[in-house]
């Protein structure tokens, strides 16, 4: 029988836009096998970055398997179907070995009254107090604990179950990873909370790896964490907490592990998440997303002529068209519209000040977290420049290359999974 497909203890979702970067994000995963840490890299890209770029997901597919001849690249890695449902999945199975399940419209949709009724009477287990090892405090789950948290989220688990079962008829079980997302919605979950949705993922014979819960603060995009990182790290202790017991519980695959979506930037969290993570020999799941289409721009500013004008034309267009390119990633930014640069203002930057602007580091003072999150929702603009775009990118590969793996290597997995407290 074949061996089940199984992810990592680290792995590293990389976003790719334009298709273009697969080698130069791989190189960082080569750099940290040299250290002596496997980062399985998990191309994600879902069906909504498809329809703006014009893309095919079988794309992502070629570009990440040539990344992997060429570097001979011979651990694993995996495509992912990010964030879809059953209306969008089905133009990814052939392609995709890994299922982002997003459930979000579902929480909050009560399920039937005898669905929450049985999954009450058969979860008695979950009632009384529970000393979990390495929990903050004991858990004391009463009746209405369970009734609430199964009318916000039983449905969405139930969703999860059928978008699961539909992948597993078209490709069988095994043959996959499969995640569920529950990071879009209102409010963190408790411990209770995680606690009793992990037991509807049992019921409904998910063999979940990988699960995203939403986390306390704001995780805008491609900029730092906001929020109280004492705070954070203690939520993040005790899912994994949660999760261990859950595994042990319920018969739940025995790596699934916690996945931090818009993971890219979050570095006040990282040393937490490390601690949090050795505490408990468990894993992570980290997507990065967006921040390599911002090094595209960052190489084609560094190299300056006619892919600076590009890079200064692309911030005008977004600048024109804020309102639009920001709609969709409401909830996951915040630009203060007050301190962006004119158009004008950014025509008449060199190539420094640009890269300056852009680049996110923080001890620079000309770094400009506004700018880069408008940049960050607009590579819609850049994908309407069609070949000139991707043309000036083949024309800027070195640059471009070098500060795609620098960023992923020194900014992320160095502080994420090669740090030593």
């Amino acid at each position: 029988m074949r061996k089940l497909l199984r992810l990592g203890r680290f792995s590293l979702g990389v976003g790719d836009r334009f298709g273009r970067q697969a080698q130069a994000q791989l190189q960082a995963c080569v750099m940290a096998a040299a250290r002596g840490v496997e980062i399985t890299p998990v191309w994600n890209k879902s069906n909504r970055e498809h329809a703006i770029i014009g893309s095919l997901p079988a794309q992502t597919r070629h570009a990440a398997a040539a990344a992997v001849k060429s570097l001979r690249w011979t651990k694993d890695y995996f495509v992912d179907a990010d964030h879809i449902g059953l209306k969008t999945v089905d133009r990814f199975v052939e392609c995709s070995d890994f299922f982002t399940m997003d459930v979000a419209d579902w929480i909050g949709r009560p399920a039937a009254p005898q669905d929450l009724q049985q999954f009450a009477a058969r979860h008695q287990e979950l009632l009384g107090r529970h000393d979990i090892p390495g929990l903050a405090a004991p858990l004391a789950i009463t009746p209405s604990d369970v009734a609430s948290a199964a009318a916000k989220y039983l449905r969405g688990v139930q969703e999860a179950g059928k978008i699961y079962r539909h992948i597993a008829q078209a490709k069988g079980a095994g043959e996959f990873i499969a995640e569920i997302s529950m990071d879009e919605t209102d409010e963190p979950q408790t411990p209770t909370e995680l606690l009793i949705i992990l037991a509807a993922i049992a019921d409904e014979e998910i063999p979940a790896q990988t699960i995203a819960p939403k986390f306390i603060g704001r995780f805008n995009k491609g900029v730092e964490y906001v929020g109280d990182v004492a705070l954070f790290e203690r939520q993040f202790n005790d899912d994994l907490a949660i999760i261990a017991f859950a595994v042990k519980t319920y018969g739940l695959p025995d790596n699934l592990k916690l996945s931090v979506h818009s993971g890219s930037d979050k570095f006040s969290i990282y040393a937490p998440m490390r601690r949090a993570a050795a505490r408990f020999d468990a894993g992570l799941h980290v997507k990065t997303a967006g921040t390599t289409w911002l090094e595209e721009l960052i190489g084609l500013a560094e190299c300056g002529g006619d892919a600076l004008a590009l890079a200064q034309e692309i911030y005008a267009d977004s600048l024109d068209h804020a309102a639009d390119l920001c709609a969709p990633y409401a909830t996951v930014i915040d630009i203060d519209q007050s301190r962006l640069p004119s158009a004008a203002a950014v025509q008449q930057w060199t190539s420094e000040q640009y890269v300056s602007a852009l680049r996110h580091e923080r001890k620079n003072p000309a770094y400009n977290p506004h700018f880069r999150q408008l940049l960050h929702v607009g590579y819609k603009i850049a994908a309407q420049k069609g070949l000139r775009y991707l043309d000036l990118l083949d024309a800027c590969r070195p640059a471009v290359s070098r500060n795609v793996t620098d960023n992923l290597f020194h900014r992320h997995i160095e502080p994420l999974f090669l740090a030593q407290d």
